[in-house]
């Protein structure tokens, strides 16, 4: 049996590369019922059709844009549909649009916001009623450890890190106020996790210079953060909440 059977768990920005789908597939082995969004409607549609065959069950894929309060609406009135409930919401959409204060436009600022902590804000909001109602639930948010120290990706991260500093405030503050009512919410700050975007955007010699700044010597991997995830969601973390735990390999508290 797996730590999640029977759960029914929401995760956003769950078809890219990164951490998303990863988690996703740990929620899968781990039982859940898994609803798999992302913004873009081909890539959830193929996600979740691949999720589905491997796991040999259903794995339902919604369109969702996080910006969207129309998404929102219409993405829990198909999930409480299907299943009747939520008991699990991941928070993982995110984007980073590198511009230095001065240099940034209006634009650049509220997108980044917008997704990562904005749309954080919306989820959260859609689900807490039913989970409330039933006296049980869990939210995981990931941040970033940009939210601490933002100098970390290069320059120009001033919206990312206010994004991700947002929702680790955003974190402690949804835990102080549905704790009494069997609602757990935590965060996650990863550091340097390899996927193939990073490894797209980032120059490989830097990227190798990163890892080396770590305790352990190496960049993290998707694995990484999803095995946290699991935890946070199952019944082992059952006295976890208002917490932003680091993964990043020592990089946080290195010199």
């Amino acid at each position: 049996m797996g730590r999640l059977d029977g759960k029914v768990a929401l995760i956003s920005a769950a078809a890219g590369a990164g951490l998303g789908q990863a988690i996703a597939r740990r929620l899968c082995q781990e039982g859940a019922q898994v609803v798999v969004t992302d913004a873009h409607a081909r890539r959830t549609a193929e996600t979740a059709q691949r999720l589905s065959e491997e796991f040999d069950r259903e794995v339902m894929g919604v369109k969702l844009d996080v910006r969207s309060q129309q998404d929102i609406d219409a993405c829990m009135a198909a999930v409480l549909a299907r299943h009747g409930r939520v008991d699990l919401l991941i928070n993982n959409a995110g984007i980073n649009k590198t511009s230095n204060v001065w240099e940034m436009d209006d634009e650049t600022w509220s997108a980044t916001i917008d997704v990562c902590l904005s749309g954080t804000f919306r989820l959260s909001r859609a689900v807490l009623p039913s989970m409330m109602a039933q006296k049980s639930g869990v939210i995981i948010n990931i941040s970033s450890i940009g939210g601490w120290q933002s100098n970390l990706g290069g320059p120009g991260q001033a919206a990312y890190a206010a994004a991700k500093a947002g929702v680790m405030a955003l974190t402690r503050a949804t835990a102080a106020e549905v704790g009494a009512h069997g609602v757990r919410v935590n965060a996650i700050a990863p550091g340097l996790i390899h996927n193939e975007f990073l490894a797209r955007s980032y120059d490989q010699a830097w990227l190798d210079a990163k890892a080396r700044e770590t305790v352990v010597g190496r960049m993290g991997h998707s694995d990484d953060v999803s095995g946290l995830a699991i935890f946070l969601a199952s019944d082992e973390a059952s006295f976890i909440t208002g917490e932003v735990i680091c993964v990043s390999g020592g990089w946080y508290m290195h010199p």
